[in-house]
């Protein structure tokens, strides 16, 4: 492999070395980029502690990738999201705040996971509205893999559903 590998992390456009491609996205992202939000659990891509948003366009939905089993040459003029570029003019984004008014976790290490699931999530309700009915359903769907194992899980569903709401409607 040769030359560079060109990728966007939270708008930023980044060069990976072509000798990187093999490595995983989160051993890029924490020691080339110093970006350490994104945790390293189970290192399989069963926990979804890792989870990170990634959009091949700017203009497509974003969605979710395990950064412990994504290698780097997989990234190849991809857009990356992560925990870190939640944050914008230096407020928390509605998600994280509703996870700290919810008191969405205990030790917090699987937080960014789940907030990174459930920002893909929202991007799609925004062009995608389900059925109120359907909410805990796409819920479920999108951040139902990701694991806990300090709180249960009803504090991270409420906290979702709470900014997840505008983006469903009533009826059929």
């Amino acid at each position: 492999m040769s030359g560079t590998i060109r990728m966007y992390i939270n708008g930023h456009a980044v060069e990976a070395q072509a000798a990187d491609g093999d490595m995983s996205l989160i051993d890029f992202l924490h020691e080339r980029r110093d970006l350490t939000g994104t945790k390293l659990c189970c290192g399989i891509g069963a926990c979804r502690a890792c989870t990170v948003g990634t959009r091949n366009l700017i203009d497509s939905p974003m969605e979710k990738t395990l950064a412990c089993s994504t290698p780097v040459s997989a990234m190849r003029n991809m857009h990356v999201y992560t925990v870190e570029g939640l944050m914008q003019d230096g407020k928390l984004s509605p998600l994280q705040q509703s996870f700290l008014e919810s008191f969405a976790f205990q030790c917090g290490y699987c937080a960014p996971g789940f907030l990174m699931a459930a920002t893909a999530m929202l991007d799609h309700l925004q062009s995608n509205p389900v059925n109120v009915a359907q909410l805990d359903e796409t819920i479920e769907t999108w951040v139902g893999g990701n694991l806990c194992r300090c709180t249960g899980y009803v504090k991270y569903i409420e906290a979702i559903r709470k900014i997840a709401a505008p983006f469903a409607r009533n009826g059929a």
